[in-house]
């Protein structure tokens, strides 16, 4: 699916999504990453959501997000609780959707200049 032809000056917008990919800026990317508006940490070392654990979110604490999106595949699939007890003692609100919907609520909430951050499994 192809979202928006134009970006917010200066912030990574989702410009496409589809099975086994996700379109940041018109570049595309196959491999799971997690993305802000000012930043992109490619190679999100979660090759699927059976690889998820705990650890795998504290790149995502650490650029202090106000909310971060865990967007699971192709599939809405709820992660381990230790996952969800890292973001919580860290003060960092999330919503699990997959990732199709992650892509999109993320437009949404960077565009409202939300400090947002999406963990995206591809």
């Amino acid at each position: 699916m192809k979202l928006h032809l134009t970006r917010p000056e200066g912030n990574n917008l989702i410009t496409g999504y589809g099975p086994g990919w996700v379109q940041i800026n018109e570049t595309r990317h196959s491999a799971s990453l997690i993305l802000m508006p000012g930043r992109i940490l490619p190679s999100w070392p979660v090759a699927d959501f059976e690889a998820l654990a705990a650890e795998h979110f504290t790149a995502a604490i650490a650029l202090a997000p106000e909310i971060l999106l865990l967007g699971t595949g192709a599939k809405l699939r709820f992660p381990p609780a230790a996952c969800l007890k890292l973001l919580i003692e860290a003060n960092v609100g999330y919503e699990i959707m997959d990732t199709a919907a992650a892509c999109r609520t993320y437009n949404i909430l960077m565009s409202e200049g939300r400090n947002v951050a999406a963990a995206l499994i591809i």
